[in-house]
């Protein structure tokens, strides 16, 4: 493990002199404060320049999926979450949900205007939940059977069956202008939100400006100009005093920026592994092996998931900016606490193998059960150093158990056509608990990048479809509970354990020490846009 740390470190040092280089020739000098940061009394104080966010491959339309891990920024959301992830009105004053759990009835706020003045009406929440179904995107509305305007300003959503989490797709959907929406709206977004767009050079940066018609308090910050650099480049960015606020990775979380403060910002956005489910059992229809008949014995899961050490790895791999995973959704409000395992646990790891038969017969170091050997491969994008850390550290600490983990780095196309049949480093994280049912739901097997290893357990699914129809978020959350784990049995590391969860990232920005971010939330999965959920609230100290 420490040969791969070098090896780490020294890619990151290498990027971080070049991005040093590349910045000491690309940027106009910024007047920079005795302190290294931009300076403020120098620049306009309703400006603020970003290096925060990735490039969305389907532009700034909510139909795609823009705006679902964070504020749409353009757009206005039906609902939103507050800082302790409380639901609360945004465009609508109120809703209700029938007694069968069918019918949504949503109200909205009659001033409501877009940035080209026309005004918003339940006609373009009915046009955006329609567009969105038809559109076959991210965002799954096929339970919607019908959007209806009972009036102007009110909207009643039929559902093809009771869905607790439905409330969820009301948050993160921004709404759309039905006069406006045409195929180059990703380009240039029409909305009813805090900004409009003002210029976008892709691959570059983009520039927004407060929306003067905004329904909501003006923001401080009149004009906002985002710079897509990777962060190693934001890093020496926000060291050359050319940005307020830079996403930095967890390499660089110990090193001083004068001027600005380190923000570490607790996240569920984990990494973890998964285990095909399956024992190799042919194809899926377009082609890809199913099944890996070593991560198929439940010894081989159970014990990985008591014998890794989280700790050290986030110590290792994250630069101790992070907290050990166990499920999905810790600490969220439909988390089971008793999900939590005794981390490495050798000994109780050794008896599990012990137990279901595998024995080091040849004495190569290396398990064996029916002349199977306890080897196979992990596989992580090979261009995410994190996830690399991770799968080898990993696999050298699984190592003296007798098992054999092959880390093995491969593009996201080759991991597309793996993923069914070797064990994977995946990421995840949401404010929506429906990421279970689409991880661990039987029905979503070796549906896109959902139930890739085939998981299947039917007191598993009877618990997650209960929760779905749960008529209140109390009663949903015992069931999603119960799904993880019921004493019994479950989806968690403590019963079936399809996956090996390891991480909760800690995300890490360089903010200057006179801005005021407000208060955030837990951040879902992204390194980037959730921390602007907020951004209509930031201002100067």
């Amino acid at each position: 493990m420490q040969g791969g740390k070098r090896f780490i470190f020294s890619l990151v040092f290498i990027s971080f002199i070049f991005a040093l280089f590349f910045f000491s020739g690309c940027f106009e000098q910024v007047p920079a404060t005795e302190n290294g940061g931009a300076d403020t009394d120098e620049a306009p104080k309703d400006e603020l320049i970003l290096a925060v966010g990735y490039e969305p491959d389907e532009g700034w339309d909510p139909v795609a999926g823009w705006g679902r891990y964070g504020s749409p920024l353009f757009q206005s959301t039906l609902l939103k979450r507050d800082s302790n992830l409380r639901i609360e009105n945004d465009l609508a004053t109120s809703y209700e949900v029938s007694e069968d759990a069918l019918t949504w009835t949503v109200t909205i706020r009659d001033d409501a205007v877009f940035s080209d003045g026309e005004k918003l009406t339940a006609g373009d929440v009915v046009f955006t939940f329609q567009k969105t179904k038809e559109s076959g995107s991210v965002v799954d509305l096929n339970l919607l059977t019908e959007v209806k305007a009972l009036d102007d300003y009110t909207i009643e959503f039929t559902l093809e069956r009771p869905h607790s989490a439905f409330s969820a797709i009301l948050v993160s959907t921004g709404i759309v202008p039905e006069h406006a929406y045409d195929s180059n709206y990703a380009e240039n977004p029409v909305g009813s939100g805090p900004f409009k767009l003002l210029q976008w050079d892709k691959g570059q940066q983009l520039i927004v400006e407060a929306n003067p018609l905004y329904y909501g308090e003006q923001p401080f910050f009149k004009r906002i100009t985002f710079l897509f650099l990777e962060e190693d480049a934001a890093f020496a960015a926000a060291r050359a005093g050319e940005v307020q606020i830079a996403a930095i990775p967890h390499a660089f979380g110990d090193q001083q920026v004068s001027g600005m403060s380190l923000v570490n910002l607790e996240s569920i956005d984990n990494r973890g592994i998964m285990f095909p489910f399956v024992k190799a059992s042919g194809e899926t229809e377009d082609g890809k092996p199913i099944g890996n008949d070593v991560t198929a014995d439940l010894a081989i899961r159970q014990a990985i998931n008591i014998a890794v050490d989280r700790q050290a790895l986030v110590s290792g791999a994250l630069n101790g900016f992070g907290t050990p995973a166990y499920t999905v959704c810790d600490h969220m409000p439909w988390w089971n606490p008793e999900t939590v395992l005794n981390d490495a646990d050798f000994e109780s790891a050794a008896a599990i193998l012990a137990e279901a038969g595998w024995e080091d017969t040849d004495g190569d170091g290396i398990l064996e059960k029916n002349g199977l050997k306890a080897s196979f491969s992990l596989i992580y994008p090979a261009s995410d150093m994190t996830r690399q850390a991770l799968a080898l550290g990993v696999a050298e600490m699984i190592r003296p158990l007798g098992i054999d983990i092959k880390a093995e780095g491969k593009s996201w196309d080759d991991i597309q056509e793996l993923m069914h049949s070797n064990a994977v480093l995946f990421g995840w994280g949401s404010y929506d608990p429906i990421e279970m049912f689409n991880l661990y739901h039987s029905s979503m097997a070796g549906f896109s990048w959902y139930n890739t290893g085939f998981y299947s357990n039917a007191a598993v699914d009877e618990y997650m479809e209960l929760a779905l129809s749960a008529t209140s978020e109390e009663e949903a959350n015992s069931y999603w509970k119960k799904a993880q784990w019921d004493g019994e049995t479950g989806f968690s590391g403590k019963a079936d354990a399809p996956w090996a969860w390891l991480v909760n990232l800690g995300h890490l920005y360089l903010v200057d020490e006179n801005l005021d971010i407000g208060k955030q939330k837990v951040q879902p999965h992204g390194h980037g846009w959730p921390f602007t959920d907020n951004i209509a609230e930031w201002k100067w100290r």
